[in-house]
């Protein structure tokens, strides 16, 4: 059974969540600065105050640049580096029907749907 006294925490308990976000990513914009100005930025620190340790972490990651690299293993003849991916134009596809070059019964068992519930809970007066 939902209860009124379920809704209201719920709406309450979600507005402190967004509001302990919004305080957090201030406090870590807070600790990025500290950091760049102290050790210079994308370097890892550490530093301990009253018995509590912050620490700044860098993670690294290298992907290759898809245009500049196909281009150059073309160039490279290297064509067994590239991959070959068909996949549908969704945008040409809906075109397609509604121009009438494609029946959605030709592409039936082709569309893939996905649903997820979502709860939103909002006072009908404004607080």
């Amino acid at each position: 059974m939902i209860t009124r006294d379920m809704l209201v925490q719920y709406y309450e308990l979600n507005k402190q969540k967004k509001e302990i976000e919004m305080k957090m990513n201030e406090l870590k914009n807070q600790f990025q600065d500290y950091f760049d100005n102290l050790i210079g930025s994308n370097h890892k620190g550490e530093v301990t105050i009253s018995g509590y340790k912050l620490q700044r972490q860098v993670r690294k990651t290298e992907r290759f640049n898809e245009e500049t690299t196909v281009k150059r293993l073309e160039e490279l003849q290297l064509h067994d580096l590239i991959l070959t991916v068909k996949k549908p134009d969704d945008a040409k596809i809906k075109a397609a029907l509604s121009l009438g070059l494609l029946k959605e019964e030709q592409l039936e068992g082709c569309m893939i749907t996905s649903l997820t519930p979502a709860i939103s809970v909002k006072p009908l007066v404004p607080r």
